[in-house]
């Protein structure tokens, strides 16, 4: 028989279970809610050992966030899946420049992805940014070549992009830079994984 349940109880019940099926495995307390949110999201295990992060990525996101930072995301589905409610709360706002005109005409013009053509535009944001890329390492290559030049300096980078192109040179170039991030090695993310990394943060301080 099936037990109906309201919607948190449905989610305090997952992070039981994913707590159980953990076990043992060596977590720091400071990234847990992190990974747990993205094996919520995935139901992949994996993560809780692909993950990395940099040293106080985690606190220093925290930090940002609470000071109103704004979050750039590469993805209209990663943009969609931030609670942006609860970024409202802090005095933050969610960008996509993906689907923006002068960014479609830009990529075109200079042969590039507009993923990376709209990195450069959210480095005009007068406000600070952290990052969330989901979907395309050009962006992570377009962030390295801002920061290179220091035309951007974020407040954390979440770097999962997903794929076979580009994907594990992009997140290992991202691991070299000086910036706080938070990186799924290999193959594998994706923009509901960025999401869920953002709401973990975010809900440590709304909840």
């Amino acid at each position: 028989m099936f037990e109906i349940r309201k919607p948190m109880e449905i989610e305090n019940r997952s992070m039981e279970i994913i707590t159980a099926l953990l076990g043992d495995r060596p977590i720091a307390p400071e990234n847990e809610a992190v990974v747990k949110r993205v094996i919520h999201t995935t139901a992949d295990f994996d993560y809780a050992d692909n993950l990395r992060f940099s040293p106080g990525a985690v606190e220093k996101g925290l930090s940002a966030l609470r000071a109103g930072c704004d979050i750039v995301t590469d993805t209209t589905m990663a943009l969609a899946g931030i609670n942006k409610t609860a970024l409202a709360k802090l005095g933050g706002q969610v960008h996509c420049f993906i689907a923006d005109p002068d960014v479609a005409l830009q990529a075109k013009a200079r042969g590039v992805t507009r993923s990376y053509a709209a990195m450069e535009k959210a480095a005009q944001l007068e406000k600070p940014c952290i990052f969330a890329i989901g979907n395309a390492p050009t962006a992570l290559l377009s962030l390295h070549g801002l920061m290179a030049q220091g035309k951007l300096a974020p407040e954390l980078i979440i770097g999962v992009p997903v794929g076979f192109v580009n994907v594990v040179e992009s997140k290992e170039l991202l691991l070299t830079d000086d910036v706080p991030y938070i990186v799924a090695l290999g193959r594998k993310g994706g923009s509901n994984v960025a999401a869920a990394i953002c709401n973990a943060l975010l809900y440590q301080i709304t909840r």
